[in-house]
């Protein structure tokens, strides 16, 4: 394992259990923060279409900021994780129209879209674990949406990559592998950090 990989699994570990200790009122707090701070991006406010996700455990909260958009008239795509951790999408219509899957998953029931349904997006909600002051993303490390970068790079197009995390989250340095992409917003309860290229 290279030098930057157990870096980014010690920083995992320790972020996963700085999650595991706040309570479930700290995060619907932090969730209904978040959700008044993404109604405020203009990177949202037209419409349009925006990939998102719905978040599991103890990730910040994304079931009302979806509904939200959605409400609000924006086309939302929802990944659907396949079986080599790629992730296909498909568009949301409603919380009744999320099923759990075996992994734990929300996953909406609509029509498959392909893997390359996202290179349509306009902006981009997506999960991690923390952003440090470049704008350097820490995922969870199973490839899934270092594929979806991948493939925004090779389709040609740019739409804002936005990152939904604690306030504790945003940090000072995330080690970097050549793969890894940054992005350009991250929101936390307690404000909203713009990474300039």
């Amino acid at each position: 394992m290279s030098e930057a990989r157990a870096q980014k699994a010690e920083l995992r570990r320790q972020l996963l259990e700085s999650r595991g200790r706040l309570s479930a009122d700290e995060r619907k707090a932090a969730g209904r923060a978040l959700g008044k701070r993404v109604r405020d991006l203009p990177e949202l406010a037209s419409g349009g279409t925006v990939a998102a996700y719905i978040s599991m455990g103890t990730e910040p909260g994304t079931q009302e900021i979806v509904e939200s958009m959605r409400s609000a008239g924006t086309r939302v795509l929802l990944p659907v994780l396949l079986p080599d951790n790629d992730l296909d999408w498909a568009e949301y219509d409603g919380p009744a129209a999320l099923e759990r899957t075996r992994r734990g998953l929300l996953e909406p029931t609509g029509p498959r879209l392909g893997p390359q349904a996202v290179t349509a997006a306009d902006a981009i909600l997506l999960p991690g674990l923390a952003v440090d002051v470049h704008g350097v993303r820490l995922g969870r490390g199973g490839g899934s949406y270092d594929r979806v970068l991948a493939r925004l790079r090779v389709a040609g197009v740019h739409p804002p990559l936005m990152l939904l995390l604690y306030t504790h989250e945003v940090v000072g340095s995330v080690p970097r592998e050549p793969h890894d992409h940054l992005v350009d917003v991250a929101i936390t309860p307690e404000g909203v950090h713009r990474f300039p290229r």
